[in-house]
């Protein structure tokens, strides 16, 4: 029988809670659109918070779209998004240019504002290399599937930055599922030690698929995780599109005065279903968890906030509306005009010297095409 510690030297519990006693959620909005902490807001222009807000409503018409055009078999690979637009459109917005975002798979809406054609999105969605055929001067990469992976990506990305002198940032996003990987670790630790000028941005939207986030980890919080990295780590509300901006212009100035990485975790949630894959939350989430969560509505938050200040109206958001069916429209007509893919086209483009055992199947697929 194990016998009891006498004189310990460590109070683990209490240690355990001065760490976790760190990271208070930021919040500047609250449900009611009321400004809540005056000191953290950031300093957005009218016709920004307009541009902000724009973008939130554009995004979820994109998504109701895309959630259409999938059950149509109109597109292929899908994660819906509506609930998650402050966390992504709010960070993103917080960015310049010459930064380049490295996306996880419900990240398209970041991409296409930083600069990929949405026709190109639907195409990556479809598989088609053309999806992945990015423009130049675009800096983003096409969104990671295997879970994780883009962190270790981004940590890469930043250290080039700075090894070049470069004043950008690189940013990737998870789930609250991915911090659960390896790849997820890996990445912030190489960027801290190396103080390499990332933003790690965990979307904690509550479940990785169905496993809720209280059964990964005993961790009260993800963003404590980054103590162990030695980088810092900050709690936002992800449905506050205003506290979103804030830490991440912050954690961006940080990194480009060679202060090292940060992480943050968005406390958000996902409206509809994990992929269109065939998941079913209703098997894993209850109807009252769902309406609490609706109650939080970054749409409807920010909306109120700019009613009260008279910049947003009913037929603002309208013309926002239509403008997005007409642009998504359009993009998916092109989208439907890029050419059949064929094999040989993936073979074409794979090695920048093609080897010869792929020369003899090159042949034998060409062949086949032509008739």
């Amino acid at each position: 029988m194990a016998s009891k510690l006498k004189n310990a030297q460590l109070d683990a519990k209490k240690a355990l809670e001065a760490v976790e006693e760190q990271f208070q959620t930021l919040q500047i909005l609250n449900e009611q659109g009321e400004v809540v902490n005056e000191a953290a807001m950031p300093n957005l222009t009218d016709e920004q918070l307009q541009e902000l807000m724009r973008r939130m409503v554009y995004t979820r018409i994109l998504d109701q779209r895309s959630i259409s055009l999938n059950r149509q078999g109109r597109l292929g690979f899908y994660a819906p998004t509506a609930g998650q637009e402050a966390s992504q459109l709010a960070s993103q917005f917080a960015l310049e240019t010459e930064d380049f975002i490295l996306p996880g798979y419900r990240d398209v809406p970041q991409i296409v504002w930083h600069g990929l054609p949405l026709s190109q999105a639907f195409l990556w969605s479809r598989g088609h290399f053309q999806g992945m055929n990015i423009p130049e001067g675009v800096n983003v990469l096409h969104p990671q599937i295997i879970i994780g992976a883009q962190y270790v990506q981004t940590a890469g990305v930043a250290l080039g930055f700075k090894k070049r002198g470069t004043k950008a940032v690189a940013i990737t996003y998870t789930g609250d599922g991915g911090t659960s990987q390896g790849d997820f670790y890996e990445g912030i630790n190489f960027a801290g030690a190396y103080k390499a000028p990332a933003i790690f941005v965990i979307q904690n939207n509550q479940f990785a698929i169905s496993t809720p986030r209280e059964k990964q980890t005993a961790a009260k919080t993800l963003a404590q995780k980054a103590v162990a990295a030695g980088i810092p780590g900050i709690v936002v509300d992800g449905m506050d599109p205003l506290a979103v901006y804030a830490a991440t212009r912050e954690a961006r100035e940080r990194a480009i005065n060679g202060e090292g990485p940060t992480l943050i975790e968005t406390l958000t949630y996902r409206y509809g279903p994990h992929t269109m894959a065939g998941d079913d939350p209703t098997r894993y989430r209850t109807a009252d968890l769902d309406n609490e969560w609706e109650k939080k509505d970054p749409l409807v938050r920010f909306r109120k906030f700019l009613e009260n200040k008279g910049l947003w109206s009913e037929e603002k958001e309208t013309e926002v509306i239509e403008q997005a069916k007409e642009e998504i429209k359009e993009a998916l007509k092109q989208a439907d005009a890029a050419p059949k893919q064929k094999v040989t086209d993936l073979m074409s483009i794979m090695y920048e010297e093609m080897p010869q055992t792929l020369k003899e199947q090159y042949e034998i697929y060409k062949e086949k095409e032509s008739k």
